[in-house]
Order: C-alpha cells, then sequence, then structure tokens
C-alpha cells in the first residue's frame, strides 16, 4: 500500500490468514492515522497549522505531534543539526533530474537556508504549543515521518498480542519476534555500486534498519557527486558518500540518523553513531569503499 509518499509493506505471523488481515488493517489504518497528522499538505493538519501561523502565534498541538517534535529537536541536538525538521521552508535552488548545468551562486545558497534552523522551533510543554519564530519557516517529517509510523504501527501490533512481524516502509524494516521457522529475520545489505548483489546478511532482533541513498538522484558539476540530501545548515548538497544504513531499536530515529550521517559526512558521522548505544551503521563511498560503526558484525557473502 502507498502512503506517505512510500510503499509500506506489513507482514504479521498469525494463526490464520483472516487473523492477518485483521492486524493487517489495523496497521494501516494507524498509518494512515499518522500520515493526517504529520502531513504538510494536507492544510487542515496540525503540522499546516502550525506552519502556518509561522512568526504569527504558537499553535497548540496534540500531545503525540508535540512529543515527535521534541524527539525531533533532541536529535538535531545531537547531530550538530545535520538533522533538522525545519528543512521543510529550504528554497530548492537544486535539480536533482538532470537539468541543471551549473552551481547555484554562493548567496542563493545562503539564502535557501535562511529561514531553516531547529533553534527557532519553541515549545511550551504546560501549553503544549509549537511556535516557529520566523515568519515563512516550515516543519516537514520527510526524515523521519516513515520511521515514526513504522514504529507506531509495530507498538499496536506488539500489543494486540501479534508475537512477530516486519513493517517494511520502502526499505526502512522495522522488526519483532522470530520468523515462524525460530530464525531471526535477516535483512540483506547491497552494495549500491553492484545493486544485484548483496554483500552481507545481519540477523535483526526487535529493531529497525533504515538505508537512506539514492543513487539515481545525483548531479555532477565541475567533476563533484552532488547527492540530493541537502545539509540544512549549509544549503549545500551531501558528497563522499552513496549509501548509508543505520540499525536502532526504533525506526524513527533511524530513519533521521541516516539521514545525519549523510550530511556529516564519513569520519564526523561514524565517530557520533559509535557514541551511541544500541546504534550501528554501515557506510558505503562514492569509490565503493565499506565501512562499518565498531560493534557491528558483518558476515560477508
Amino acid at each position: 500500500m502507498g502512503l506517505m509518499g512510500s510503499r509500506f509493506d506489513i507482514t504479521v505471523v498469525a494463526k490464520d490468514s483472516l487473523e492477518a488481515s485483521y492486524f493487517i488493517t489495523l496497521a494501516v489504518n494507524e498509518i494512515t492515522r499518522i500520515e493526517k497528522l504529520i502531513s504538510s499538505w494536507d492544510k487542515n493538519s496540525e503540522t499546516a497549522l502550525v506552519n502556518k501561523n509561522a512568526g504569527i502565534s504558537p499553535v497548540k498541538v496534540s500531545n503525540e505531534l508535540y512529543e515527535l517534535i521534541e524527539r525531533s529537536i533532541k536529535i538535531s541536538k545531537l547531530t550538530d543539526g545535520a538533522f533538522d525538521i525545519s528543512y521543510a521552508s529550504m528554497d530548492k535552488v537544486w535539480q536533482f533530474n538532470g537539468t541543471m548545468a551549473q552551481m547555484p551562486n554562493a548567496k542563493q545558497i545562503k539564502q535557501s537556508v535562511a529561514k531553516v534552523g531547529y533553534r527557532n522551533i519553541i515549545l511550551n510543554k504546560e501549553e503544549s504549543t509549537v511556535y516557529l519564530k520566523q515568519e515563512g519557516m516550515k516543519i516537514g517529517f520527510g526524515a523521519i515521518g516513515k520511521g515514526y509510523a513504522a514504529d507506531k504501527a509495530k507498538v499496536l501490533l506488539v500489543k494486540k498480542g501479534v508475537v512477530s512481524g516486519i513493517i517494511n516502509a520502502s526499505g526502512d524494516m522495522n522488526t519483532w519476534g522470530k520468523q515462524p521457522n525460530g530464525e531471526e529475520w535477516k535483512v540483506a545489505i547491497t552494495n549500491p555500486m553492484n545493486k544485484n548483489k548483496a554483500f552481507a546478511l545481519l540477523p535483526i532482533t526487535n529493531g529497525a534498519v533504515v538505508t537512506s541513498g539514492n543513487y539515481e538522484k545525483f548531479v555532477m558539476l565541475n567533476g563533484k557527486r552532488y547527492t540530493h540530501i541537502i545539509d540544512p545548515r549549509t544549503g549545500y548538497p551531501s558528497s563522499g558518500i552513496i549509501s548509508v544504513t543505520v540499525f536502532a531499536p526504533k525506526a524513527e530515529l533511524a530513519d533521521a540518523l541516516a539521514t545525519s550521517v549523510f550530511v556529516m559526512g564519513k569520519e564526523v558521522g561514524l565517530n557520533r553513531i559509535n557514541q551511541l548505544p544500541n546504534i550501528e551503521c554501515v557506510i558505503v563511498d562514492e569509490i565503493g569503499e565499506v565501512t562499518t560503526s565498531k560493534n557491528i558484525k558483518i558476515n560477508r557473502l
């Protein structure tokens, strides 16, 4: 099924197809509910309302959205702003569809991120309000929404007694329990340089794994490869990495960190991941070299 511009595939281990289809419907409804909450193009959503009142007034939001924004700001602090939900106000000065022949000028680039900055998202816990300080500021959950929806669907199914399953949101995998044969779920990691061939299979136990990387979306300018993931602090596209896979207890965090590692680059990104408990990553750089964080064990195929 398609949601949030992504494909969600839901797999549950159940006693028969009737029970399975009941559980899958529950998960679909939950994901749809979250999409309504965080969608910025649905003009009646809480998120759209927050954006509409940027520079005007604080907006009272549900506890759920408030906490999602609060966690997003924590991730911004953790990544020195490499992850930032206020990226949504960024002007599109880069094109990754093959139409771009030269780099935008420095002034255009600087201006494209003028309204981006998580420090200008003002939260009031007592009132449960969110205020975007600058006019024209916008928040969006493109880099975290899929993961959040997958986490919530998983929590709901576990609560309903589903012992085992996978929620796959366009390659973001969120798993729990074991396969029917008693083995752990395994995820294949492919090398983007050779997409037909997986180079490793890794078991995932009750956690999430997210791969970020779009090898098709890049632009070559002056002999340098710029990818479509843009640094919200500078307005420049990231370069040097073509794919990042992050393992984390929750898909929301894995989602946000995968994007951040792209932006931070290999050294800083690995260093940051190595400081976080229960989080691992695999990075493929543009020459096809594979680097992993320090506690990961890859069984090469």
